[in-house]
């Protein structure tokens, strides 16, 4: 089949390219170049079509799944029906524990939207780490890439690397669990990463359905004081020559950088650095900018994401309150998935200026129209469980600073 890049290198606008050019406001012919560039990524799901990267709209993903101590496919579902409500851009299916295609199908079934997966979990989980065999994880990316999904996300990470981040003093080492997944079956069997060593078979792979490649952030630091080292720029530039080789095939690629936990005056100048080494779109997990805010790094997490998002970073990945602590129940999803819809929402208004919308609510809000104000909201149920269902709002009373100036406009006074 041709692939979105293709068809944009030939001069092609494709159906596609014109649904995703209206969503975002864009002529087609630039929607065009900047898939044929490699800056923007469409992923396609039926009658869904979502484009990913320069001058677009940032885009939210929500990670759910089970895991080995807690599994509970219905629960999972209900994370699913939640992310989509709530306006999340793509699901991730993290699952590693239970039957993980079944619940992986329950994902499709029970969503619209775009599904990204890491085949590397089911091929761990189904074989054991010490059985693991590099079958066992192409397998895996054929299977989930022949379901349908979106984007798989492999982690690349290579020897020279992996042996830069283990010399590394660092506080926690590798937290990525992809990543540390790879580089422990890299040197448990003294090999080279099979995704690398069989990268050809790989796109080939992708190119077939036209999935996009999203390149894992394997050696992301695990809090702030794992400052920036070798081994990130040694992943930096890697991911950077594997999304080129994956664009010149045909493949569209993503690479996911400046994640985990960094210090909030490094992220922008981090967010450039990538954005200056590869036109792929950057997708961002977190970044969390501080360490200690357990419970709450939903909240640590939108600041960061925010001034990623600001910096040029074009996809988020959320964080929970349970980040750290457990998987997430489904109010916890909502909790994490609408801190970083507003954290989008401010990385856009620092990349492409305010939005009306934000105007728009203003003018109701002006106007005394609470019930008004709902439909601009990002959280359109909390605003509306909030809302007084009769009379004035209770914050200001007969002392409103809007009526109380408003009586006074236009009067002369001493």
């Amino acid at each position: 089949m041709e692939t979105q890049v293709e068809a944009a290198r030939s001069g092609r606008i494709t159906s596609t390219c014109q649904t995703i050019a209206a969503l975002e406001g864009l002529d087609h012919e630039t929607m065009r170049k900047r898939v044929a560039e490699g800056s923007v990524v469409f992923m396609v799901r039926e009658d869904v079509a979502l484009g990913i990267g320069k001058g677009l709209r940032t885009k939210v993903n929500v990670n759910l799944g089970t895991s080995t101590h807690a599994c509970d496919p219905t629960e999972e579902i209900m994370k699913v029906e939640i992310a989509e409500r709530h306006g999340a851009d793509t699901i991730t299916d993290l699952s590693m524990g239970g039957d993980i295609s079944a619940i992986r199908k329950m994902v499709f079934d029970h969503s619209t939207l775009p599904v990204c997966t890491v085949p590397l979990y089911q091929a761990v989980a189904e074989n054991g780490l010490a059985d693991l065999r590099e079958d066992d994880i192409i397998k895996a990316l054929r299977t989930q890439v022949l379901e349908g999904v979106g984007s798989v996300i492999l982690h690349c990470v290579d020897n020279r690397t992996l042996k830069s981040v283990l010399k590394k003093e660092r506080i926690l080492g590798v937290v990525s669990r992809g990543g540390s997944i790879m580089g422990a079956y890299m040197m448990r069997n003294r090999c080279e990463n099979p995704f690398i060593e069989h990268f050809e078979t790989v796109l080939s792979l992708l190119k077939s359905q036209d999935v996009v490649l999203s390149l894992g952030n394997t050696v992301r630091s695990g809090c702030i004081h794992d400052g920036w080292d070798r081994a990130q720029i040694l992943e930096m530039k890697g991911n950077a020559n594997l999304a080129r080789k994956a664009h010149e095939a045909g493949v569209q690629v993503i690479i996911e950088g400046c994640g985990g936990h960094m210090r909030a005056d490094r992220i922008a100048s981090t967010v450039r650095r990538y954005k200056k080494t590869s036109p792929s779109p950057l997708f961002v997990a977190g970044p969390l900018p501080l360490d200690i805010a357990m419970g709450y790094d939903h909240i640590a997490g939108a600041v960061g994401a925010s001034i990623a998002s600001g910096a040029g970073a074009d996809y988020l990945c959320y964080i929970t309150p349970a980040e750290h602590l457990g998987l997430p129940n489904p109010e916890q999803v909502r909790e994490g998935l609408i801190a970083f819809k507003i954290a989008a929402h401010i990385g856009d208004s620092m990349k492409y200026g305010i939005s009306e919308k934000d105007a728009a609510l203003s003018r109701k809000r002006v106007a005394f129209d609470l019930a008004g104000q709902i439909p601009h909201a990002i959280d359109t149920i909390r605003a509306e469980e909030l809302c007084p269902s009769s009379g004035p709002c209770t914050m200001c009373g007969n002392f409103c600073p809007i009526r109380i100036m408003r009586g006074y406009a236009g009067k002369k006074h001493l």
